[in-house]
Order: structure tokens, then C-alpha cells, then sequence
């Protein structure tokens, strides 16, 4: 049993923010918490005939955001049907400042809805719960976009529109704020920009539906690869082979090697994307 902290085998605390479960099992965690809410929240519905100007104001409007805002574009089904083209937002911050900076978007375009309003903090965090039910089947790819490029909105646009499960959600969160100002080496994950999660969520119910949904949701990510990084998170890694384990732990691995030999020597903990306790 080992207590970790930054000052308590600060080389083990540095390395399981980030390095998956390679070193051993966590049994307790200590948080400091920050008080949240209410938050202004939400999203704002367009008809996807304004997709690709909803994309190219989410670029703009979202790259200049301050840190309490956080935006994600997606493309949705509306509960009638509709596919829709959304921005979703969250201002962790006081509502009346949130209106100020939200302004830009609730004047832009003719929405079909305007849905941001003051929400607890939780609602905030299960606005698509119902969007992913469960008894799903599930095939999902994801990889970083630095900028969303005219091109790269072209192709979003062309697959989004053609997606074979209604409920199938293509989502672009932004990663931005305190998170993107922190040293690619302060902890083992490395992936320190201000950029987006480009994740294509495709689930559907029927699994004699599989090999559409499947040649489709690859098709999407083999056209979008062009545009994404080639750096990825531990999360979006499937059953993936050992250069792309590197690639999720980027300038870090070297490291996470020399604490993987110090930690689990004879590699027990590798039912994961594993970390070879060798070079």
C-alpha cells in the first residue's frame, strides 16, 4: 500500500495522471473540490442547411472564449427527428457575466432554439443522457483537431448528413482554458493545447444495422485524418498496437517506462494499453 502526493512518491502521483492502469490499482482518492453552479447552459438548435455556417462561428466564437466557457459543436437528432446542427455551451461563472460573453451566439442566425438557461451544475453534465440509452450497439472513433479548417467542415458536414442511425451523435468538445496552459511533461498526460476532441459516437439498435453503421463511422474517420493530430489520448485507443500506445503518451513514455520498472517490474498490470516495463 502506497500513498501518493506531491510530496509522497510524487514520481507515482505525476505518472497515474495520464498513464492508465499500469502502475497498480487506486483504492482512495483525495479532491479538492470547487464550488459550481447554477451555470448558464445549454445549446442553441440550427436546421442543418446552416451547417457549415454554424461550424465556421463555432470556430471563430469559440477560439476567442474565456476559461470559465466551454463549447462544443455537434451534430444531433431533435426528439421529433430533425437532424439539427448544434452549439452546445457551458459559463462556469457568474450568470450575469455569462449572458455578456454568450451574446454573440444567441444573436447569431436564425436558430431553430434557444435552450441556454441557468441549470444546476449536474443537469449540465447529463444534457445527452438520453441521446445514448442503454441496449445500444456501440462503435466509436475520436482522435484531437488542433483547427477546424474549411476543409475539415466540408467532410463533418458530408458524413454528418448521412449518418445511418439517427442517434448517432458527431460531437466536437473544446479543450481549452487552465487545462491547455499546463507543461506537456507536469503530468503523464501530454496533450496540452488548445484544441478539440473530434469523436464520432455511432450507436444504434438494431445489430443487423452493424455493417453500416461500422463502414460508415470508418469511412468518416479515414476521411477526417487529414485534419486531426496524430497524437491521441490513451481514452480514444481501442485495441490498438504498441505504436500508438507511444503515440498517446507522446515526449512521456520514456519516463512512464523507468516508473513502470520501478512500480511493476514483472509487468502485472497489463490487461490495459500497456506500458512495457523495458525500452
Amino acid at each position: 500500500m502506497v500513498r501518493f502526493s506531491p510530496s509522497e512518491h510524487a514520481d507515482l502521483f505525476w505518472g497515474v495522471r495520464g498513464g492508465g492502469g499500469n502502475f497498480g490499482i487506486v483504492t482512495s482518492f483525495e479532491y479538492r473540490l470547487h464550488p459550481v453552479g447554477p451555470v448558464l447552459g445549454g445549446m442553441t438548435l440550427y436546421d442543418m442547411s446552416q451547417a457549415k455556417e454554424v461550424l465556421r462561428f463555432f470556430r471563430e466564437f469559440s477560439w476567442g472564449c474565456p476559461d470559465e466557457l466551454t463549447t462544443e459543436a455537434a451534430f444531433l437528432t431533435s426528439p421529433d427527428g430533425t437532424p439539427v446542427v448544434a452549439i452546445v455551451v457551458c459559463y462556469c461563472g457568474a450568470v450575469t457575466e455569462g449572458e455578456k460573453v454568450l451574446q454573440p451566439l444567441r444573436t447569431f442566425g436564425a436558430p431553430i432554439a434557444d435552450l441556454i438557461q441557468p441549470i444546476a451544475y449536474v443537469e449540465m453534465q447529463s444534457l445527452f443522457g438520453e441521446s445514448m440509452p442503454p441496449g445500444r450497439w456501440h462503435y466509436w472513433k475520436l482522435n484531437f483537431v488542433r483547427a477546424v479548417s474549411d476543409e475539415a467542415i466540408e467532410i463533418l458536414v458530408e458524413y454528418a448528413t448521412t449518418k445511418p442511425s439517427p442517434t448517432s451523435v458527431v460531437v466536437l468538445p473544446q479543450l481549452h482554458g487552465a487545462a491547455s496552459r499546463v507543461s506537456a511533461t507536469a503530468t503523464a498526460f501530454a496533450h496540452r493545447h488548445e484544441q478539440y476532441n473530434f469523436e464520432i459516437l455511432s450507436n444504434w439498435a438494431d445489430p443487423a444495422d452493424s455493417e453500416k453503421n461500422l463502414k460508415w463511422t470508418r469511412a468518416f474517420w479515414e476521411a477526417m485524418q487529414p485534419f486531426v493530430e496524430r497524437s491521441v489520448s490513451v481514452n480514444h485507443l481501442g485495441e490498438d498496437g504498441d505504436e500508438q500506445v507511444r503515440a498517446a503518451y507522446g515526449t512521456n513514455y520514456d519516463r512512464l517506462v523507468e516508473l513502470k520498472k520501478k512500480y511493476d517490474p514483472t509487468n502485472f498490470f497489463r490487461l490495459n494499453h500497456n506500458i512495457k516495463p523495458t525500452a
